[in-house]
């Protein structure tokens, strides 16, 4: 287990006065003494618990989750970031399972995984299918298995937490995370943790519909620079598509009824025209970023390869350096060199 120096737990809340107390003193058990909340304008009075339980608190200076996230780690100074909800629903129990891979150097961000044992009450049937679909879609899309991309529970390292291009501002921020990782190849691992129903008294402020079109919509946005093939392909086949039913309603009224549809007839051809343009834009897309992707590794490879072989010449450059001064045999630090034959008569006249 780290130092309370080594990392810093982050607890996002607003209006959590039912669960903050017990959620922060968990946490203290578990060893853990620097403990940031950052409150989003609580007026249930849970900053007030929060500061008499231990913690510090500060008050995010804009609104949603997302940027709450975004302005606490600007303000941590510790090397790892164990971020929770404060709810109760994740358990500091898990928090040593969490950092592991951290500390032992196997990865820079990790991802607890809610399915692994999740308790009776947990999540709602409805949120259950919506996060499966959501999983499905991100590994289709990304081609990483992150298990649980809408997790709350994470432990990543400041360093990477720097690399990722996050702009979400409410619970869109997990999977931003998700695809920013997936995305700059940031090394990312799953660990099983339980999650567990919240308490009674405890209101939750996750809207299933508006916060999972929100989600959704960020899966697709990024897609676009992640996997060009499918954010326009997807658009292009659903064009052509549509086009194709024009046309053929089009064609069968003027064949069995003898009835011409010209307005629809030239939004099909249209409708197909553009599905097949987004379709080839598509595949020269993703052309493109598999290029860029391989002069990008080919890229790093050399820049690896270069600082290995300055290493190499630095370290016999030193090496030389030792051996040329040892056979010069230089006099060691300390030794009075002798006098010189000139400087004896010098001397003597001196004394007469």
């Amino acid at each position: 287990m780290a130092s309370s120096a080594d990392v810093c737990v982050l607890l996002p809340a607003f209006n959590e006065s039912a669960t903050i107390a017990d959620v922060i003193t968990s946490y203290q058990a578990a060893g853990f003494t620097d403990i940031l909340v950052i409150d989003g304008g609580s007026t249930d009075g849970t900053r007030e618990l929060a500061r008499e339980a231990g913690a510090t608190v500060i008050t995010q200076t804009g609104s949603g989750k997302g940027q709450a996230v975004r302005e606490a780690v600007r303000k941590i100074d510790a090397p790892y970031v164990l971020m929770a909800d404060a709810d109760m629903t994740y358990r500091a129990d898990d928090a040593e399972a969490m950092l592991e891979p951290l500390l032992a150097g196997e990865a820079d961000h990790v991802i607890g995984d809610r399915f692994a044992d999740m308790k009776s009450g947990a999540m709602t049937t409805f949120n259950k299918v919506g996060n499966r679909i959501f999983n499905r879609f991100f590994s289709l899309v990304y081609r990483e298995n992150y298990g649980d991309i809408l997790s709350g529970y994470r432990a990543f390292t400041t360093d990477s937490f720097e690399r990722l291009t996050l702009s979400a501002d409410g619970f869109g921020i997990e999977t931003e995370m998700a695809v920013q990782c997936a995305k700059h190849n940031i090394e990312t691992t799953v660990v099983p943790i339980t999650y567990q129903p919240r308490p009674d008294g405890s209101a939750t402020n996750l809207h299933p519909i508006k916060d999972g079109s929100i989600i959704f919509m960020e899966l697709y946005r990024n897609a676009k620079t992640s996997n060009p093939l499918f954010y326009f392909g997807s658009v292009g086949l659903l064009s052509t598509m549509v086009g194709g039913g024009l046309l053929g309603f089009v064609i069968y009224r003027w064949l069995w009824a003898g009835v011409n549809h010209e307005l629809l007839a030239v939004g099909g051809v249209a409708s197909v025209l553009l599905g097949v343009q987004l379709l080839i834009f598509g595949f020269l897309a993703d052309m493109i970023q598999s290029l860029h992707r391989e002069q990008r590794e080919r890229i790093d490879r050399l820049e690896t390869e270069l600082e290995r072989k300055a290493e190499e010449v630095a370290t016999e450059s030193e090496r030389s350096t030792l051996q040329a001064d040892a056979e010069a045999g230089e006099p060691a630090e300390g030794d009075v060199p002798s006098e010189t034959p000139a400087e004896q008569p010098a001397t003597a006249d001196s004394d007469r």
